[in-house]
């Protein structure tokens, strides 16, 4: 069967995931085929309880999981992909065959199976799989497709269920005890347990000071040229045969862990180096060593992210983002695998391309293989590499920006993997002497050369710590033999300072997650990207910093749900979730016993645990039992006597204890940026001593209340006292005035005259010609006029107190303006729109800039930037919006249904032979659409106050892992 030819078997649908990767597969098949998106997943669990059928209830209702009847999924059709199933429904119609092109994993394999069970295909369907877009590969893959695979797709179902089981069991939890809108995950909290475990150590850490000596050693020769230096420098090891104390010596105590070392303090180091001034010193040996140097492995997802993250600066989503932009254009094979194997195809392009840019002379003589070191690898997929089977250099691809930095990494790590190991010598030289109170020291060089570069001339990888030294750097040292004299050109005491665990990276946090095996490698980024949005976790530079509040989420969770987060639990559970995936064991009893703590399980998760005495019970249990949880206790952190840090609904704080018991301590803000290891003592009692930023200014003449100026956390305000006994919660709760200063005011100047005026607003400046009241009013978005629903910007603040009836009704004389008084210059023009047809420009809107072409608008998202997007990034975001569909208002249709009655009974009523029959179904018209519209009003607030009632849920329960 020829791909390019519509034959007998007339028109064939192909289903991808997104429009990028459709416009690339649909130029390498013929018009016998048609192409189409369903952009990401068409169904999934339920978000919220509204968007469960009728039928289910209960438990059901709020899980989206029939726990009771074997742990049967809900799944409905996402609201937003509504439209574009309908338009594959039609496609599918007119086609007489379907291939689903989804990717070759579990992700994928769920996405076809589901768009099956919804598409409800009468004709022939295939399952179309490939691991690069190439002309080659995806006509190979339509002459040779498989069956959906079942496991895959019963593996990643297993999965979606577990992590929607904990996600909104445990979430809620922590709403109630630590502070709403918070999210728990089966992955997510383990992740963000390491970050906070390595904070806690930084925090316990003590510095430890310590000193040795570096000595520069002439050899007395003029140097030969640069492979013989006349000099070279070495450092102190041994002091009358005790080993000098280094950083690794010392505890996280900052005390000396090893026994038979000496630790000098600068004294001693001072008086040894003059002790040695006159000391002849010698070569005691000379240890030399063959080095050799094997090339990396090709990359898998996880150290992608990890070489992209120190040699490109990107995050894990942003690495991810432009790989799979990179697959859809065919530029390299898929990006989330788990394998480091190369087909024999890159093998021979890879090889190839050594013998052509660096000559045979690099090339080993048998192609090399790597075995995956990831436990359950997908050896199914091969390693990221370039596509096709000739690899085209950088240069060659026409790519610029990020693009081309990641493709030219993929390309010279898949190059660098097949070539000749790099080789030297590794050189130790001792020196030795005696000082003038006889003691008995050593000092010690390292040298390194490297006599045949090899697989270095290509790529070397980079390292998490900016003082490592990376594998192609060379130091020599000059040519000496045992015994040769030296003399010491300088002797200079060091200082050196013991310092804290570093703070995990993006990368290193990958790479811990999959030393662990903790979760799986195609989730770590948006993993990350959760946690971070979350606000567990904020950058600074590149670290991960937990903030205070994660401190409150993990104390919570490692007391009273310490299975869940512990390492070994989370990683024998993704052995389990493995063993169900191949077949060898079974979802519903291993579920069962997750969450009910029935039967014997099908896995080894329920006996790993951190020793805390917690147990395995079934979640169900634990996280109904919550009376042990005492919530202040879970958020609060001494950080000295009397002094303590909360973390409240509202923010972290430190409080300094009242004496008087019952009665409430003094409290100060924390900066929301600050790292908690920074929290001291000092600088709690800073916080503390710092002016509330209340100042009182006066009495309001009217109310007999005091009023004040405050700093709060969106800024300064002015409010009133209210007295002492006025009800605060409840029906009568009575709240006190408040209104924020005008951007020309300040905290410190503001006058009970000004704050008076602020307070009195809004301001009603009088009546229209036609009654309608016009006020002036301060909003967010600036000083403006409000008349019903229509509302004029003012120019300045002033103009709220000042701006009289006549000048008011003259600006609502002109035309209103929408958005600015003149259209803005777009930021950016990136071209014409291959669907539209249409420019393509990049504009600045009142939510942040989006990409248009006078039809279609699309937001950019996170991590698209206006200088840095592309063309094609614009395109796929507006296919991506154009995919959805118009965002349709439902609370227009039932005047509509009352139109079209009152239309027919019209209609029916021109004809004068049936005038008394027409009056009568005109009237029945019209009592049927009252009613129908009463019935509709009333569904409509029934389905309302259901969505009020169940958005906490969607808005605060994420069950991704």
């Amino acid at each position: 069967m020829s791909p390019s030819s519509e034959t007998a078997h007339g028109k064939r649908l192909v289903i991808v995931e997104s429009p990028a990767k459709a416009k690339t597969i649909k130029g390498y098949l013929g018009p016998g085929y048609i192409v189409e998106a369903s952009v990401g997943h068409i169904r999934d669990l339920p978000g919220t309880a509204a968007e469960v059928p009728d039928e289910y209830t209960g438990e059901v209702r709020r899980l989206g999981v029939d726990v009771e009847h074997d742990f049967a999924p809900i799944y409905v059709v996402n609201p937003d992909k509504k439209s574009q199933v309908t338009k594959l429904k039609s496609l599918l119609k007119e086609s007489d065959e379907l291939y689903l092109a989804t990717d070759e994993d579990r992700e994928g394999e769920a996405i076809a199976w589901h768009l099956q069970e919804v598409l409800k295909p009468k004709v022939p369907v295939h399952r179309m799989v490939f691991h690069e877009i190439t002309k080659d590969a995806i006509q190979e893959a339509v002459r040779n497709p498989r069956d959906l695979n079942q496991r895959l797709v019963d593996a990643q179902e297993t999965r979606r269920i577990l992590d929607r089981l904990y996600g909104y069991e445990v979430s809620p939890v922590l709403w109630k005890k630590v502070m709403p809108k918070l999210s728990a995950g089966r992955v997510q909290s383990v992740a963000t347990r390491l970050v906070v475990e390595r904070e806690r150590e930084r925090m316990a850490f003590r510095s430890a000071s310590y000193w040795d000596l570096i000595a520069t050693f002439a050899t007395g020769r003029t140097a030969a040229d640069a492979a013989n230096p006349e000099s070279f420098g070495a450092r102190l090891v041994g002091v009358d045969g005790k080993r000098i104390a280094t950083g690794r010596d010392f505890g996280q105590d900052g005390q000396l862990k090893t026994a038979n070392t000496l630790h000098l303090d600068e004294q001693a180091a001072r008086a040894l180096a003059a002790a040695l001034e006159q000391t002849a010193f010698s070569v005691r040996s000379v240890e030399s060593k063959p080095y050799r140097r094997s090339p990396y492995a090709p990359f898998r997802t996880t150290t992608l992210q990890q070489e992209a993250s120190r040699k490109l600066g990107f995050g894990a989503k942003r690495t991810m983002q432009v790989a799979q932009k990179l697959y859809e254009n065919g530029f390299i094979t898929y990006m989330r695998t788990d394998s480091t194997t190369l087909s024999d195809t890159a093998i021979s392009a890879a090889r190839a391309q050594v013998t052509q840019l660096y000559g045979a002379d690099y090339l080993p003589d048998a192609p090399r293989t790597y075995a995956s070191k990831v436990k359950n690898a997908q050896e199914a997929h091969e390693a990221i590499r370039p596509s096709g089977d000739r690899f085209r250099t950088p240069a060659e691809t026409g790519l610029a920006g990020d693009d081309f930095r990641l493709y030219e990494l993929i390309w010279m790590r898949t190059v660098a993997s097949q070539m000749k190991d790099a080789v030297g010598q590794s050189v130790t030289v001792r020196v030795g002497g005696r000082s003038a109170d006889g003691r008995d020291v050593e000092f010690s060089a390292s040298g390194k050369i490297i006599t045949f570069h090899g697989f270095l001339k290509a790529y070397v990888e980079g390292a998490d710590d900016p003082n490592a030294e990376l594998d192609d750097r060379e130091r020599r040292l000059p040519q000496v033999t045992e015994g040769d004299p030296l003399a010491a050109d300088r002797l200079t005491p060091e200082g050196h300072a013991t310092k804290p665990p570093a703070r995990y990276t993006e990368a290193s946090l990958v790479k811990e997650l999959e030393d662990r095996e903790i979760g799986r490698p195609s989730t770590y980024a948006s993993i990350i990207d959760t946690i971070i949005n979350r606000k567990y976790v904020f950058k600074k530079g590149t670290a991960l910093v937990p903030s205070f509040l994660s401190f409150a989420v993990v104390n919570l969770l490692e007391k009273h749900f310490g299975r869940l987060v512990d390492y070994d639990f989370t990683a024998k559970m993704e052995d389990d979730l493995d063993r169900i995936a191949a077949g060898q064991a079974e979802s519903v009893p291993w579920l069962k016993r997750f969450y009910f703590g029935e039967g014997e399980g099908a896995g080894t998760a329920a006996e790993a645990g951190n020793g805390d005495g917690d147990h395995l019970g079934g979640l169900k249990e634990l996280v109904t039992d919550l009376g042990a949880i005492d919530a202040r206790e879970i958020s609060s952190f001494p950080i000295a006597e009397g002094l303590v840090l909360r973390v409240g609904r509202y923010g972290p704080y430190v409080e300094k204890l009242s004496e008087v018991e019952g009665e409430p301590g003094q409290r100060a803000d924390i900066p929301d940026d600050l790292p908690p290891d920074e929290l001291t003592v000092e600088l709690a009692e800073e916080l503390l001593a710092k002016p509330s930023g209340e100042r009182a200014l006066g009495t309001d003449p009217v109310s007999g209340n005091p009023l004040v100026a405050k700093d709060g956390r969106y800024g300064p305000y002015v409010t009133e006292v209210l007295p002492e006994g006025t009800p605060k919660t409840g029906k009568n709760a009575v709240k006190p005035r408040t209104a924020s200063l005008f951007k020309t005011m300040s905290l410190d100047t503001v006058t009970l005259e000004d704050a008076l005026r602020l307070l009195s607003l809004p301001r009603v400046v009088g009546n229209d010609p036609e009654g309608n009241e016009i006020t002036a009013q301060n909003g967010r978005y600036g000083p403006y006029l409000k008349r019903g629903t229509d509302s004029r910007s003012l120019t300045d603040e002033d103009q709220l107190f000042t701006i009289t009836l006549e000048e008011a009704l003259a600006i609502y004389a002109q035309p209103k303006q929408r958005g600015r008084a003149a259209a803005a210059a777009p930021l950016k023009e990136l071209g014409t729109d291959p669907v539209s047809e249409r420019p393509v420009v990049v504009k600045d809107g009142r939510f942040g800039p989006y990409v248009t072409d006078g039809e279609t608008n699309a937001t950019l998202r996170k991590d698209d930037e206006v200088e840095t997007i592309t063309p094609e990034r614009g395109y796929e975001l507006l296919a991506e919006k154009r995919a959805r569909g118009p965002v349709k208002k439902a609370a227009k249709k039932a005047p509509a249904k009352k139109t079209t009655a009152k239309a027919a009974a019209t209609k029916t009523a021109a004809t004068k032979t049936a005038a008394k029959k027409t009056a009568a179904k005109k009237t029945a018209a019209k009592k049927t659409a009252a009613k129908k519209t009463v019935a509709k009003k009333t569904a409509t607030k029934k389905t309302a106050a259901k969505k009020t009632a169940t958005s906490k849920t969607a808005a605060s329960a994420p069950d991704e892992g």
